[in-house]
């Protein structure tokens, strides 16, 4: 199992910092959020995404994923969603990162409709992805938290260059067993995000395994060679418990809980 955290966790940190925190703590990779409150974002100049990719390099430390705020259902025409998406695909072109996040952003729309608005636009940005050695892969999360809502999306779009991404919150409470997620996004599956919450009403993040999400039963699904990523909601939440001081038990209790598979 790779291993990864979520840049959410440590809000506005400086890319040295994240990268030592990955070093010193044992994870082989981190999602940066791309965004304007971040150090990564897709107004950087190139030579601001060289001295990221430089940062990295010289810690030994992958970048996995650009994770951005498109929202490929959102209402509205289609054009400003593709140019923001051709935005972070360039990004994650430039710092190497092997995919973009986005999330569906359906809202209350009728869900054929807002499945289909979001298989038009990745089925657009799929052969721009592909050139630039990317992969777009839809969250489950907002009006698809659940695995079967995200791989009808992607299913649909049937291009390598556009994949899901398994929140396992998501698809918890959308009320779908992890074997059954497992089982819908396996074909599209880029990775999954894990974190732990004490219950459907109180979502602020936790320790890994403090909480009730399916952890184990979720790790059971995945391949050795899997990449998982802890996203731990700092950002959203900032009374939580910083993830420094928790980095080094997460990666342990995910060693432990995922056991590799042969």
């Amino acid at each position: 199992m790779k291993l990864a955290f979520s840049t959410l966790g440590v809000p506005g940190l400086p890319i040295s910092e994240v990268v030592r925190l990955a070093a010193e703590h044992g994870y082989q990779g981190v999602e940066l959020r791309a965004h304007p409150e971040e150090p990564v974002h897709p107004g950087l100049t190139m030579l601001e995404r060289a001295d990221v990719v430089e940062e990295f390099k010289r810690g030994g430390i992958e970048i996995l994923t650009v994770a951005g705020y498109v929202r490929a259902a959102a209402d509205g025409d289609d054009q400003p969603v593709l140019d923001e998406l051709a935005g972070l695909v360039e990004l994650a072109r430039d710092l190497g990162a092997q995919n973009v996040r986005v999330f569906p952003g359906g809202g209350d729309q009728d869900p054929a409709t807002a499945d289909a608005t979001a298989a038009r636009r990745l089925a657009a940005a799929a052969p721009y992805a592909a050139d630039m050695g990317v992969r777009i892969l839809l969250e489950t999360h907002d009006s698809h938290r659940a695995g079967a809502a995200v791989a009808r999306v992607v299913g649909t779009v049937g291009h390598g260059s556009i994949g899901a991404l398994w929140d396992i919150m998501h698809t918890w409470l959308a009320g779908e067993e992890p074997v059954a997620s497992h089982a819908v996004l396996a074909p599209h599956l880029g990775y999954v995000q894990v974190k732990d919450i004490a219950s459907a009403d109180a979502t602020e993040p936790l320790a890994l395994g403090a909480g009730v999400l399916p952890l184990r039963a979720c790790l059971d699904t995945l391949d050795a060679d899997s990449w998982v990523c802890w996203e731990y909601e700092k950002r959203w939440y900032p009374e939580a418990a910083e993830l420094p001081g928790l980095l080094s038990a997460g990666r342990e209790y995910l060693l432990r809980t995922g056991a590799p598979k042969q």
